[in-house]
């Protein structure tokens, strides 16, 4: 009898001494960011085109990132590029940079990008990003991305840039 009123009293005390996981109230997150980005180079099948040679390109990212969680998310970019040299200068080309951000310790991703031009150009964009600074409000990071690109009539493209932005 004795033993059926222990059990009793922790079966209606346990409940008080459970603790379910509780969701992560961080998750889903949005951020948005500002960057720079300054292709270093460019490999065609039949030329190889260095910036800063007969002209320079720069881009501007802007995007909207929103976090599943630590491990992933999804990023959503336009990057408008202007092209000058010393008689002109004009926006070049508009780039719709929509894809999925890996998440890893320390500040370090891995986005894989799909890639819309107004130039006619399509494809595929790596970016391995490191975040070099952390404060209350703000992400400083710096970046590398790799683009691959087909279509209109140009040969196949893969190239490499360095970008520099912040996180808000």
């Amino acid at each position: 009898m004795l033993s059926k009123i222990i059990i009793g009293m922790l079966g209606l005390l346990s409940p008080l001494y459970m603790v379910a996981q509780q969701p992560n109230k961080d998750y889903p997150k949005t951020t948005g960011y500002m960057s720079i980005v300054h292709p270093i180079v460019t490999a065609y099948t039949n030329e190889t085109v260095y910036n800063f040679t007969n002209d320079y390109t720069v881009g501007f990212p802007v995007g909207i990132n929103i976090l599943k969680s630590d491990k992933l998310g999804f990023s959503f970019e336009i990057t408008p590029f202007i092209k000058a040299n010393a008689t002109t200068s004009l926006m070049s080309n508009l780039l719709f940079h929509p894809g999925v951000i890996l998440r890893f310790p320390k500040g370090v991703s891995v986005n894989n990008r799909l890639a819309f031009e107004t130039s006619g150009r399509f494809g595929y964009t790596l970016v391995l990003s490191k975040v070099v600074a952390k404060t209350a409000q703000h992400n400083f990071f710096v970046a590398m991305p790799f683009p691959l690109r087909w279509g209109n009539n140009k040969a196949f493209s893969a190239g490499v840039g360095l970008q520099a932005g912040i996180t808000f």
